[in-house]
C-alpha cells in the first residue's frame, strides 16, 4: 500500500488503483480480488544458500529499501533503524548498527561511505567499514529514493519534488533543484542516476530532468507525460519507478502514462508505448520488460512495429515488484512473498519459492546470485538452476 498525498492539506492512506484496488482507511471494500496462483510445471531448481533476517524490513509503508552490493558485501537498511554490512558469498554478519532513526529511502554508497534517507527529513552518512555516524544534515522533506554519490558529491530526491546535492565530506549542501508539484501524487519518488557530469532525475508531474552535478543547474528537461482526466486521482502522472539506464537511452516508466525512452545527452523521447507502472522495468534479450499497475508482466520490442511481444496476466492485482532479468529468466515478487521465475522467451512461468508471508518488492542478481529483501526483513541469498 502506498499513501496518496493532498499537497499541504491532509494525508490519505489508500490503496492504489494501480494495485488494483480503491479501499481506504476509511473502510470501502477492495472492488476486485488478487488472482490465485496457477500451477505449472517447475523448470528450475531454487537453492538457499542463506537467510538473515534485517529489522523490521520494509516497515508498514510503502518503502522499497534496496540493499547496495558492492564487491563482496550487501549493505541493506530496515525501517526501524537497523543496518547491517553482510558478507555476499556466505551471509556472515560483518558489523550491525542499530539507529535512532525511521530508515525510508537507502542504501546509497559513495567514497567510504553509507547513505540512508529517514522520515523526518534526514540524510545519515555512516562509515561503510564499521557503520559509525559520521554526519547527519537536514533534507527539505522526507527522502523514499536512494541517495546517489559521485564520491564526492551525494544528491537526494526528496518527496516535495526537490533534487539536492550535498557535499560527502560534510554534509553540507552545495544546491538545490526545485521542482513544480502537483496538487495530489502517490507517495513515493523514483531515485536519481548520475550520468556523467549530469544526474538525471524525474518527478510528480510527469517531467524529468538533467541537471549539472556540480551546481544543478538545468541541462534539459523533456515532459513524458501530460495530465488527463477529470479527477485529480486521473490526472496522476508521477514518475516513481526506477529509472533504467540501457544501451546508452534512459528508461522512464510513469503511473498512468507512457513507459518511454530518453536519449540521455538531449532529452529528446526516442520511443515510447502507452503504460502504467509504479515499479519500474527491467531488461533481457533486447527486450524491455515492465510489471504495469495490475502486476501483468510484459515484454517490449523497442522500435518494433508491433512492439508488445507477449504478457503474462496471471499475476492480476497481486501488487508484483519490479522485473529483474537475468540468465533466460525474469523475477519478480509479489504481495504474499512469493518470487515468481518468468521465460524471457515467452513470459511463461518456469520456477516459484517463497520468500516470507509479507511481501516481497526487492530482488537483485549479482554473480549467478539471487538475492531477495522481503517486506518483513528477512534477505535470502538463492540459487537458480535449470531441472
Amino acid at each position: 500500500m502506498k499513501i496518496i498525498r493532498l499537497t499541504s492539506v491532509l494525508f490519505l492512506s489508500a490503496l492504489l488503483a494501480g494495485c488494483g484496488v480503491l479501499g481506504s482507511i476509511f473502510g470501502a471494500e477492495e472492488t476486485e480480488q488478487p488472482a490465485e496462483l496457477v500451477d505449472f510445471d517447475p523448470e528450475v531448481n531454487f537453492e538457499r544458500l542463506w537467510r538473515v533476517n534485517v529489522g523490521n524490513g520494509q516497515g508498514e509503508q510503502y518503502n522499497r529499501l534496496t540493499p547496495a552490493i558492492e564487491g563482496d558485501t550487501i549493505y541493506v537498511a530496515a525501517n526501524n533503524g537497523r543496518v547491517m554490512a553482510i558478507e555476499r558469498d556466505s551471509g556472515n554478519r560483518l558489523w550491525r548498527v542499530d539507529l535512532d532513526y525511521e530508515i525510508s529511502g537507502g542504501v546509497g554508497l559513495g567514497s567510504d561511505l553509507l547513505f540512508l534517507g529517514t522520515t523526518d527529513a534526514t540524510l545519515l552518512a555512516l562509515d561503510k567499514t564499521d557503520g559509525e555516524l559520521v554526519w547527519m544534515t537536514e533534507t527539505s522533506s522526507e527522502v523514499l529514493s536512494v541517495p546517489v554519490s559521485s564520491g564526492d558529491i551525494v544528491v537526494v530526491q526528496s518527496i516535495d519534488s526537490r533534487l539536492a546535492g550535498y557535499d560527502v565530506s560534510n554534509g553540507e549542501q552545495i544546491w538545490i533543484y526545485e521542482n513544480t508539484m502537483p496538487a495530489l501524487t502517490i507517495r513515493g519518488t523514483s531515485s536519481p542516476i548520475i550520468a556523467g557530469d549530469f544526474v538525471l532525475a524525474g518527478f510528480d508531474n510527469g517531467l524529468v530532468v538533467s541537471v549539472a552535478l556540480d551546481n544543478g543547474t538545468l541541462n534539459w528537461d523533456s515532459r513524458i507525460a501530460i495530465p488527463t482526466g477529470r479527477s485529480e486521482m486521473q490526472r496522476l502522472i508521477d514518475v516513481d519507478a526506477e529509472l533504467v539506464i540501457n544501451n546508452g537511452a534512459l528508461l522512464v516508466p510513469t503511473y498512468q502514462g507512457f513507459l518511454t525512452v530518453l536519449d540521455i545527452t538531449s532529452g529528446q523521447i526516442l520511443w515510447r508505448v502507452e503504460e502504467s507502472s509504479l515499479v519500474g522495468v527491467g531488461t533481457g534479450f533486447g527486450n524491455i520488460y515492465i510489471s504495469d499497475d495490475r502486476g501483468h508482466v510484459k515484454a517490449y520490442r523497442r522500435g518494433a512495429q508491433d512492439p508488445e511481444i507477449w504478457v503474462n496476466d496471471q499475476l492480476d492485482l497481486r501488487q508484483v515488484s519490479s522485473p529483474v532479468g537475468f540468465n533466460n529468466y525474469i523475477a519478480v515478487g509479489d504481495f504474499e512473498g512469493y518470487l515468481h521465475l518468468l521465460a524471457q522467451v515467452d513470459g511463461r512461468f518456469v520456477g516459484r519459492y517463497r520468500v516470507g508471508r509479507e511481501g516481497l518488492r526487492i530482488i537483485q542478481f549479482r554473480n549467478g546470485i539471487l538475492y531477495a529483501y522481503g517486506n518483513n526483513g528477512d534477505l535470502v541469498a538463492l540459487r537458480v538452476e535449470a531441472e
